[in-house]
């Protein structure tokens, strides 16, 4: 089973991508709730290369190290990565104005996959609203 969750972003192509792949960009998105924030970020986008966000509760309650390798890349298209036994992919699909990104993973078995998916669908919501106010 896998999870899908999508994000249609009013920003020409170029400017997506590289805030979604830059880490002084990523600690502005990467949250899916206002009280939770990304303090660092590092990505070696390239095939082999890996990545990793640290996610924390703003009231320093929690926190965790979201990272994984990049197993794909096709700039401005496509981004494949391995994070633990599990994938995901990222799309971005070009329509018009607008950029379409669809990310598609493997669920974890410890929480609900509706709570998954509105958690990652919180985040790439976050992603929309702060490039479409980059200027």
């Amino acid at each position: 089973m896998k999870i899908t969750v999508e994000s249609v972003v009013h920003a020409p192509l170029a400017k997506v991508w590289k805030a979604y792949t830059t880490p002084e960009d990523i600690i502005h998105w990467n949250a899916a709730s206002d009280d939770w924030h990304t303090t660092k970020a590092t990505v070696d986008l390239r095939a082999g290369g890996e990545f990793s966000s640290r996610m924390e509760a703003k009231d320093g309650s929690f926190g965790f190290d979201f990272a994984g390798v990049y197993t794909k890349i096709i700039p401005q298209a496509l981004i494949e990565y391995a994070f633990g036994d599990r994938t995901c992919t990222v799309e971005f699909m070009s329509v018009s104005n607008a950029v379409t990104v669809r990310v598609t993973f493997d669920p974890e078995t410890q929480h609900p996959v509706e709570r998954q998916r509105e958690g990652w669908l919180a985040i790439l919501t976050n992603f929309a609203k702060y490039v479409e106010n980059l200027r």
